[in-house]
């Protein structure tokens, strides 16, 4: 296999909402989108005191893409129109389908606004073709020892979808994403299998990575040449990774907020919908 070279590193952005530290790698000044890859909010890490208010992710509509949410510590209350409701803690995974339209909330649950604790978390949005924008909206949350792990090379996978050493992530994918969090223990190396043409995703979560002979620090994403037919990095020191590939969709991306659409005729009428109450509501 020959190894995807290193094309630019892209800095995760500082933008706290509130008291909630916020970083976000995408999109960033000099990389609008990683299609099929939209958005990435690394949430954390920090430590909440006791009596504290929560997450601030409160009823708030979606519809033409998907949320993939990365609970590495702390837990996270969700509720959707759909009748989905669960509460994951650390290691666990949340895959929310929007399709033609959900309204969610993202809380802590009460035990951690009473009690506090440490708390990080990613939040990727996945986008959906055209065929797909409109699909029945799905949810599946996971804990932490449902999600399947392999070790390689020092390095620890947590499949989430696809496959790594022929072990099957729990969640489906719509657009055939591979993801996994790899945590590399000092001196640890990945070396994955990743067809020409597939749009590879990589944030450095915490510690350090080297690709190519040049290092990547925490809180970067890193953008790979389409030069090879692997994906390969090792870490001196130890580090937690964010990888993930898909094939781009290749179409015309129109976003207004929480809408993802083809078109600004789509976006206009997702607007429409969600006001007239077509999506549903978060029971009170």
């Amino acid at each position: 296999m020959t190894p995807r070279t290193l094309k630019r590193l892209h800095p995760a952005q500082r933008d706290d909402i509130g008291d909630l530290t916020t970083r976000r790698p995408l999109p960033g000044p000099a990389i609008p989108q990683l299609d099929p890859f939209l958005f990435l909010n690394h949430h954390g890490p920090q430590v909440y005191p006791p009596g504290n208010r929560g997450l601030p992710f409160g009823p708030h509509p979606h519809r033409g893409f998907e949320t993939v949410t990365f609970i590495l510590d702390g837990e996270l209350s969700h509720l959707d129109s759909g009748g989905h409701e669960s509460v994951i803690g650390p290691g666990g995974v949340q895959w929310m389908t929007a399709g033609s339209g959900l309204v969610h909330a993202e809380l802590s649950p009460a035990s951690f606004k009473r009690s506090g604790g440490p708390l990080e978390i990613l939040q990727l949005w996945v986008n959906l073709p055209s065929r797909l924008k409109m699909t029945t909206p799905n949810y599946l949350g996971l804990q932490g020892d449902a999600i399947p792990k392999v070790e390689r090379d020092g390095a620890t996978f947590e499949v989430i979808s696809g496959e790594v050493a022929g072990v099957a992530g729990p969640f489906p994918s719509l657009i055939g994403i591979e993801m996994s969090v790899a945590r590399l223990s000092p001196g640890g190396a990945v070396n994955l299998p990743v067809a020409r043409g597939r749009a590879v995703f990589l944030y450095v979560v915490s510690g350090e990575i080297v690709v190519g002979g040049q290092a990547a620090p925490k809180w970067n994403l890193v953008e790979l040449n389409d030069d090879g037919d692997a994906v390969a990095f090792d870490s001196p020191t130890g580090a937690v990774v964010l990888v993930g590939h898909a094939q781009p969709i290749g179409e015309p991306i129109f976003a207004h907020g929480p809408f993802v659409m083809n078109t600004r005729e789509e976006i206009i009428q997702a607007i429409d919908d969600y006001n007239a109450g077509k999506f549903g509501n978060v029971p009170g």
